[in-house]
Formats: structure tokens, sequence, C-alpha cells
């Protein structure tokens, strides 16, 4: 660990009221929301870092893995992992996570799981704590995919590692003591606009449905102009302009932004999808599109389960060794993995 991770965690254990004091005076209050502490502790630090959209894509890419990386928590006990790799498609292989519980539970089905990121930076390191509580709360093995990232490999090619990836958990799941020929898929951000594709791809397709569709703080529709956008426009780690940067780096150009394959909320049949575990982050431009979407899944008969928490940022699973309520947080969400589990 490196001394200004040292100094930042020593930091984030003080009392919540000189926290405050030290960012800025007051708690930050935005569309009827108050910031977390410990995130506007953080997010007062990183005000003076250059925004991301002004770096080239290699330096914004090693910064990203860099400043997550000072807030990394450890993976539960009870999780074993190895890192591996499984076949993508036209020979590529695609470097990935494995976890097991120590305790699994045969029924349970094994996940395919994407982390954030736009498509453009981070890896699996970013949701490494996070599937390992997945992986123990929901006692199921789970399967974290290093998919490519642009904009060295464009729009569809991360898409693409991640179908290769749900295929081969659909093939490989029994054995690793799962369900044959069953799968459940989630992600966080990026990784949710994925998971929410894959859901319905899978039909188009004509592979098996995932049994589960987990999506937090996802991008699913990158068309409707939500309020939430302008709202929590400028917040941290997420901003309005750094979404755009993400597209900018992602797709090609001249792409069709209503496209299923970006935007899966356009997709006008969404009833028969699978269940699906909905949640956001209050302050995040996001907020109001993962409730649209909830919504939208709702009113075609799908089985949601949806909860914003309102305190919290985008990306908030990647924080959950400094700030307590992110960890709640994601022990809740590996809860609702585990009851949705229990209704399959």
């Amino acid at each position: 660990m490196s001394l200004q991770a040292m100094i930042a965690k020593l930091l984030l254990k003080l009392p919540a009221s000189i926290k405050i004091k030290m960012a800025g005076g007051e708690p930050v209050v935005i569309g009827g929301r108050t910031l977390d502490p410990n995130l506007q502790f953080i997010a007062h630090g990183a005000a003076n870092q250059p925004p991301m959209s002004s770096l080239e894509p290699e330096i914004a890419q090693a910064a990203a893995i860099e400043g997550l990386g000072m807030f990394a928590a450890k993976p539960e006990p009870g999780v074993r992992f190895e890192d591996t790799t499984i076949p993508g498609k036209d020979g590529h292989q695609i470097p990935v996570r494995l976890y097991q519980p120590d305790d699994q539970d045969p029924s349970a089905p094994m996940m395919a799981y994407w982390h954030m990121g736009g498509g453009v930076i981070l890896n699996v390191e970013a949701c490494h704590a996070f599937c390992s509580m997945i992986a123990k709360i929901a006692k199921c093995p789970i399967v974290s995919v290093d998919y490519r990232l642009a904009p060295q490999h464009k729009f569809p090619t991360g898409l693409e590692d991640c179908i290769s990836a749900y295929e081969w958990t659909l093939s490989n799941a029994e054995k690793y003591g799962a369900p044959a020929g069953r799968a459940a898929i989630g992600g966080d951000s990026m990784g949710g606009n994925f998971s929410a594709i894959i859901a319905q791809e899978a039909t188009r397709r004509g592979m098996p449905k995932p049994e589960l569709q987990l999506l937090l703080y996802p991008a699913t529709d990158l068309v409707t102009e939500f309020p939430s956008a302008t709202t929590y426009g400028e917040t941290y780690p997420l901003s309005t302009d750094t979404m755009q940067w993400f597209m900018k780096q992602y797709l090609p150009e001249e792409f069709d932004r209503a496209n299923v394959l970006l935007s899966p909320a356009q997709e006008s049949r969404l009833e028969g999808l699978p269940p699906a575990v909905i949640v956001t982050a209050g302050f995040d431009p996001l907020v109001d599109d993962g409730a649209a979407y909830a919504q939208k899944l709702e009113a075609a008969g799908v089985d949601v389960t949806f909860k914003c928490y309102d305190s919290l940022a985008h990306g908030f699973t990647a924080f959950t060794a400094v700030v307590p309520a992110a960890r709640t947080a994601c022990l809740e969400v590996a809860g609702m993995v585990r009851d949705a589990y229990s209704k399959l």
C-alpha cells in the first residue's frame, strides 16, 4: 500500500463532522439527497485532479486503476479465487477471475459478472471485493470477466467478449458445482449495460436466457435526456462529461445510440426477460436511467427488485474498504441475489 493510500485511509477514519469540515464545511446536498460524508471527503480530495476527458486514453486507464486501488477492499473470507483465461471469438483468450465459496449451494446458478468503467477503463480488480461478497452470501461460483476495452478495441469487441463469457458459463457451470446449462449475469455501470443487453440478446441469438440479471447503476438508455444527468452531472466519480468521453472512445463514428446493443431500454419487447435486481446510487447522473429501466421491466411483467441508495455515489462497489455505507449496501445487494436465487 502506498503512503498516499495509507494517509487517505487514516483520514477516512476521522469522525464524520471533521471530514465534512475538511471537505467544504457543509454536507453536500443535491436534489434533496445528502452525500455520505466519506464520499464527500474523497470527492473533495479528487476535485483538483484533471478531468478524465482531458487525458489520453492510456493515461486515463492507468490512472483509474491506480486511483481506485487506493480504496480496494480485501475479498471476503471463505471464498477461493483464481485467475485464468477462457476462449473468446477468433482465438482470443479472455482473462477471467473465478470465485468459489467454501459452502457453495449446488442449486445456486453460476454468475458471469462484468466490471464498471464505461467500456474504457478498469479491470476485474474494480469488483474484486464485491464479487467475493456475492459468492459468499449467494453461495454461488462467479466468473468475473476482463473484457477488452476501447479505444484499443471499439464496440462491439467488449460486448462480444462478454457474450462469449456468458456462453462459456452456461457450458462450464457444472464443472464448478453449479446447475448445468444455467447461469446468472451481473455487472455495475457498463457491466450493468452489458448484463441488460445480454439478457435480451440471449433470446435474439437463441441461447438459454439468464436465470437472473443483476444491474448496478446501469447505463441502459444513451438516447433519453434524464434530469439526473444535469442534477448530478458534476458528481464524483462519474460526471456527464466523463460519460460523453467514454462513449467517444467506445463507439465507432456515427453509431446510432438508439441501437439496442448499446441502449437496451430502447428495446420495445421486454416481456419474458429474466428476473432483475436493479440498484442505483443517488449521486449519479445515471440514477434516473436505472429507475426508468426498472419501471419498464415491471410494466412488461418482469419480476424486479429495485433499490436506490440515496447517499451513495456511482461506483460504490469499489469503495467498500473506506465507506462503511457502501459495504453495507453491497452486502445487502448480495443478499438480494441470494433471495432471488431462492425463488428460482
